[in-house]
């Protein structure tokens, strides 16, 4: 008798995320979910991760609306989300009192999995988000982001895995969000965490297909035991994004493991987002193929995507493979820290100014604040130079507790800053909206009432909207051949720099 492997499909999220910007919009989602819910898989993510953010910032359309129609239309289904822990889905750690609320109103609004990470690995700032997860009741994935560096093994990673166990974590995830896990390595964690938390432990693993391996990655978790593969239907899939559903069902044929997906469903759904995918050409990623580069850069195609945004503002984009190289110096002088929303931005950022600025000439706050230690512990050690620019930039001391310990009860002013904005209805979710998204919310609130933007519209609006585009208009796209000053996003926070001539 072959043994059950579960599936969760990522289109609905991570996929479009992946390759589409995360623009994708309500209309061209809801006529599939009938064959979605039907087709067997063990969940479907459909919220989190930037999805929050793009609704509100792009497509008009409240998230949490959203997350109900998807409750609505998929009641035979487990819906997943992705929170990044003390983050929620934001950009900067919020206290207790607030996670807590959000888990509770997105469980209220129909998610079932909360699949929990930290950017840094910081089991701390996982505390909060799990409990509340298991206070109401429902599924808490502890995740593990992996990475490669010298202080990343496989040992560390089980330790990792055991401690989330602990904290009564419903199964374990592995999140290679580079596509850096390679088969064996797969086999061994997979193995590793089995053995140290038990063989009833649910292991869930999420792998990226960038570099082309992670599908026999995905076959050898198998083998050593992985309950639940995520993937992501083939039209919408490979290049920055998944491995697909349907490649998974045929590569396991044979093998004594078998999926419960109904192939016949599948192919429904392929070809729904086959017809959907062209429509957003204005936003698809340009890394569609193979990138085996990112086992040495570990950058992740939606991080070489910013910066190189980021360099063609300047007129600099030929100098990419410079920054690309001095992305694992700046990594590797911040403690090794895993590349994923926000450590990616931050350090991608920081690795952009390095190389129009020379070598830490400038410091975001944000680098400041990671070097302190204001995101949590990472694995490494930081540069002590860097450390002693960042206290004299930022004039605190570098800490070493749980960064939310520092924070004050703050659910009354957030409630009292939201009230005050016109179009907000005094619901928790909207105030959660704009504590989240405090930029952002004001125009959202003030245009929800018009309804979400159809596809036209947003593709009007595609660079117009956004705020590194802004920044762009702003500019000439020429030769640095004399001082120039610009802005870089990183997260909700824009800073002014002035980028000397290389």
């Amino acid at each position: 008798m072959s043994r059950n492997i579960g599936v969760t499909e990522l289109v609905l999220r991570d996929g479009h995320q992946s390759l589409l910007a995360t623009r994708m919009a309500m209309e061209d989602m809801v006529p599939i979910c009938d064959q979605i819910d039907q087709a067997g898989y063990w969940s479907v993510e459909c919220w989190g991760g930037a999805t929050y953010d793009s609704c509100i910032r792009f497509l008009n359309e409240d998230p949490w609306e959203r997350l109900r129609t998807f409750r609505q239309l998929l009641p035979n289904t487990r819906l997943q989300m992705l929170l990044r822990g003390q983050n929620l889905l934001g950009y900067r750690h919020y206290e207790d009192g607030v996670v807590s609320r959000f888990v509770e109103k997105a469980a209220e609004n129909g998610m079932d999995v909360f699949r929990v990470f930290d950017a840094l690995n910081d089991v701390r700032n996982l505390h909060s988000a799990i409990r509340a997860v298991r206070r109401v009741g429902k599924h808490a994935e502890g995740t593990i982001c992996y990475t490669t560096s010298p202080l990343h093994t496989v040992e560390k990673f089980v330790e990792m895995a055991q401690q989330l166990c602990e904290l009564g974590c419903d199964s374990i995830c592995i999140k290679d969000m580079a596509a850096l896990m390679r088969p064996q390595v797969a086999y061994d964690l997979v193995h590793g965490i089995k053995q140290a938390c038990g063989s009833d432990t649910l292991v869930h693993v999420h792998v990226h297909s960038t570099t082309g391996v992670t599908l026999v990655s995905l076959m050898k978790a198998i083998e050593a035991g992985a309950d639940i593969v995520d993937t992501s239907i083939s039209s919408l899939s490979l290049g920055s994004g998944h491995n697909p559903t349907e490649a998974l069902v045929e590569m396991l044929v044979g093998t004594g493991y078998s999926t419960s997906l109904d192939k016949s469903r599948l192919l429904k759904i392929k070809e729904h987002f086959a017809e959907v995918r062209p429509r957003y050409a204005k936003f698809e990623s340009k890394y569609i193929g193979v990138e085996t580069q990112i086992f040495d850069s570990q950058i992740p195609g939606g991080m070489i995507s910013n910066m190189e945004s980021q360099l063609k503002q300047q007129g600099a984009e030929k100098r990419i493979d410079e920054v690309l190289a001095e992305v694992p110096n700046v990594r590797k002088d911040a403690g090794y820290v895993p590349l994923v929303t926000p450590s990616s931005q931050i350090v991608g950022t920081q690795a952009v100014l390095n190389v129009l600025m020379g070598k830490y000439k400038t410091l975001t706050r944000e680098f400041a604040e990671l070097m302190l230690g204001y995101y949590g512990a990472a694995i490494g050690e930081r540069s002590a130079k860097l450390i002693e620019a960042s206290t004299k930039q930022l004039k605190k001391e570098p800490i070493d507790c749980r960064p939310a310990d520092l924070l004050s009860s703050e659910w009354d002013e957030l409630r009292s800053q939201a009230l005050a904005l016109p179009g907000c209805n005094g619901t928790d979710e909207d105030v959660l909206t704009h504590a989240l998204f405090p930029q952002v919310a004001p125009k959202f609130f003030a245009h929800r009432a018009e309804g979400p933007r159809n596809l036209s519209q947003n593709l009007a609006t595609a660079h117009a909207d956004h705020p590194t585009a802004k920044a762009a208009s702003k500019t000439t796209v020429r030769p640095i051949s004399s001082p120039v000053t610009f802005q870089v996003r990183v997260g909700m926070n824009s800073h002014k720099v002035t980028v000397e001539p290389a």
